[in-house]
């Protein structure tokens, strides 16, 4: 039977288990990063395997992004940076304040753009753009305040969709929202002004979260800017560094 075959027991391949076998040792820290692994000759004879298999193996550590070759120098433990790094911003009480969490609406009006929302927008200052209020709720409690301006375009029936949204997780859904299909994120630390504060029974200059959005169509154009501000204690921001 060829090392590289399951067995009659459902094992898996040799390779499978000599990658796993060498990304234990990258992750525990024995191969520590920028290091440069024994040689292929030295692992085969260590894992009793041919040179195909430790090739597979090592295929599957670069693809996993724990290793990369270097020709005629050999292979290393990579180095993880910022572009190895996840971020994720969630919710100690819930998946992002799970399902109960519910969106009311507090206004919606018409508006002449100012020469920030003209900017985010990239629509003339004074257009008519739509502007939404909402309060984000969970168990009956403000943890968001959501403003959000919108291009005006009569022939869609983009705004009316938005007024009917009632859940957080739709507000993100871009199949179901019949939102936008591209959108940049970005969060910033804040202090409430009274207006925010009064909204979600803070003291005015506590501090938020602020996550800013402008959602856009396929080719880029901004079709929605705005911001949620978020109760500090509701949410925190987590990183991981290195690959899944």
């Amino acid at each position: 039977m060829s090392s590289t075959t399951p067995t009659s027991h459902g094992e898996q391949p040799a390779y499978l288990r000599i990658a796993k076998a060498l990304a234990d040792r990258v992750t525990s820290g024995l191969y520590p990063p920028g290091s440069r692994l024994p040689s292929g000759a030295q692992l085969c004879a260590e894992f009793g395997v041919s040179p195909m298999t430790m090739r597979r193996a090592l295929s599957w550590l670069q693809n996993q992004g724990l290793i990369v070759g270097e020709k005629g120098r050999g292979t290393y433990v990579r180095t993880l940076g910022l572009t190895d790094t996840a971020f994720r911003l969630d919710s100690p009480v819930g998946e992002w304040l799970d399902e109960s969490a519910e969106i009311r609406l507090l206004s919606a009006s018409m508006t002449r753009a100012d020469e920030k929302v003209a900017d985010k927008l990239r629509v003339p200052v004074n257009e008519r753009v739509v502007y939404l209020r909402r309060l984000v709720l969970y168990n009956g409690a403000p943890a968001m305040y959501h403003k959000e301006y919108i291009v005006y375009d009569p022939r869609r029936p983009l705004v009316e969709a938005q007024l009917q949204l009632t859940s957080l997780h739709a507000f993100f859904d871009s199949g179901r929202a019949q939102r936008f299909p591209r959108g940049e994120l970005t969060l910033t630390a804040v202090k409430l002004d009274a207006e925010s504060a009064h909204a979600l029974g803070e003291s005015e200059g506590a501090l938020a979260l602020s996550l800013e959005h402008v959602f856009q169509e396929r080719d880029r154009t901004p079709v929605s800017w705005g911001w949620f501000l978020m109760r500090a204690e509701l949410f925190r921001l987590r990183a991981r560094l290195g690959p899944e």
